[in-house]
């Protein structure tokens, strides 16, 4: 079964999380630690995230400094056919615009097809850090929707050089991102919307919002999304707050607003552990809200949060 059928099929709300692929050198007992601990709420399908390259400098050590790519995080491939086969639960590795080339992605889908692997969420991917706009990588796509035209084209059997395949694999099925408070570089909402509805016309079967902790938020963006002709499951993306930083640090970084009342009892929280009990409590009523009206599916954004995010699981499952 692919990732929609599981979406569109359960009786209940489904359940879901995303991992990232550990840091290069650091191995893989502290992500199957985290998945072990979150496989009793029996998961429909795991996300695993994908990095780009990013930049450091290397003191040259003559008072200069040379700028360097590196990619912290690598092996999305192998971490997704690792969960994929040791869990036996489907798996949704990213696919980004951002740091490959079409040959490249072209090899990614090769090689998760090979895998058995052809699930996969289509992501443009952030801008490096120090750049004002994003950039494409030289060779790349500058927009998910061209990252789908060439998945497309994969399932139908060609590849980018316009050469047929001698056998196609199983199709690739594919999700994209969407934004209830839109995207920071979209002029408006209704603009944005207007791009999903391209993006869900060019076959996207479902969609995954930006972390929200305002339901309203959430609500409306559905409702327009269904009355822009947009008919795939919306899947709410959630994230609980466990650091009392966050209050800043989250606004500024993914572009979302905290309703004053959250922001009201975060202000109240003397260290992160109580932060981290306000922010567990918000979610869980986010949650049993969204499942009251039905979304198919929930989504959960568990970096460094394992176990805010077992706890909210146990209280609404």
């Amino acid at each position: 079964m692919k990732v929609i059928d599981y979406i569109n099929s359960t009786e209940k709300t489904a359940f879901s999380f995303e991992v990232l692929p550990p840091v290069k050198g650091t191995g893989t007992t502290n992500l199957f630690n985290s998945i072990d601990r979150l496989m009793q709420f029996d998961p429909k399908y795991i996300n695993i995230t994908t990095h780009h390259s990013e930049s450091i400098y290397l003191d040259m050590g003559n008072g200069m400094f040379k700028r360097s790519r590196i990619r912290r995080r690598p092996g999305t491939v192998a971490v997704a056919t690792a969960i994929h086969h040791r869990y036996g639960v489907p798996v949704v590795p990213h696919i980004l615009c951002n740091g490959f080339t079409l040959e490249e992605t072209e090899y990614v889908l090769i090689d998760l097809q090979l895998s058995g692997i052809t699930d996969v969420l289509v992501l443009r991917g952030d801008k490096v850090k120090e750049d004002a706009n994003f950039v494409p990588t030289q060779g790349g796509h500058k927009h998910a929707i061209e990252l789908q035209r060439q998945i497309n084209r994969f399932n139908e059997g060609y590849f980018i050089d316009g050469t047929q395949m001698k056998e196609r694999g199983t199709r690739f099925s594919y999700g994209v991102a969407c934004y209830p408070e839109k995207h920071e570089e979209a002029p408006n909402l209704d603009s944005d919307i207007a791009w999903l509805k391209q993006k869900v016309d060019e076959g996207a079967e479902y969609a995954v919002t930006q972390m929200f902790f305002d339901n309203k938020k959430y609500f409306g963006f559905v409702k327009k999304a269904r009355e822009a002709g947009i008919d795939v499951p919306i899947i709410p993306g959630i994230k609980p707050i466990h650091r009392l930083s966050q209050m800043n640090i989250l606004p500024k970084t993914f572009r979302v607003d905290l309703p004053e009342e959250l922001v009201a009892e975060l202000l109240k929280c003397k260290d992160d552990e109580a932060a981290t009990a306000v922010g567990r409590e918000w979610c869980i009523s986010q949650c049993r809200e969204l499942m009251a009206n039905g979304v198919p599916s929930i989504h959960f954004y568990t970096m460094n949060a394992v176990d805010s995010v077992c706890k909210i699981a146990s209280a609404i499952y």
